[in-house]
């Protein structure tokens, strides 16, 4: 005991197998948990790294299937809005052509109502040129 109070005093330790250690058995040990402590707190990070990086990747992958569907509801729009631009222009087109019918047929009803009264005078005329006879 006395060997032992006089190692201790030189900072020399016996351990559980009777080896000689410069740390305390007790600091020894306490050293021994805290490494496994830290190995399951190192492990214990890594696999939220990977968790994180699962997590970034799936998010990035959503992102790019939205910017995807962003851009075929964009080009779809578009393609709306040309379709009502080109029935647009087909209705313009349309009104334009019916004016221009209605004009026509106008100039037809004023040449049909005069052809009418040239031959109204026209069988007057002859009528009157029998009854002279």
């Amino acid at each position: 005991a006395m060997a032992q109070a006089a190692l201790g005093a030189a900072g020399l330790h016996f351990d559980e197998l009777n080896k000689l250690r410069v740390l305390e058995p007790e600091a020894a040990q306490q050293t021994a948990q805290l490494r496994e402590e830290c190995r399951a707190f190192l492990d214990k990070i890594v696999e939220f790294q990977k968790i994180v990086g699962s997590l970034i990747e799936l998010v990035d992958q959503l992102a790019k299937a939205a910017e995807s569907e962003k851009m075929k509801a964009i080009g779809a729009r578009n393609l709306l809005k040309s379709i009502a631009k080109q029935r647009e222009a087909q209705e313009q087109q349309l009104q334009a052509l019916i004016a221009e019918k209605k004009m026509q047929l106008e100039r037809y009803r004023i040449e049909y109502e005069t052809l009418c009264k040239i031959e109204a005078d026209q069988n007057e005329f002859i009528d009157q040129f029998i009854f002279q006879k």
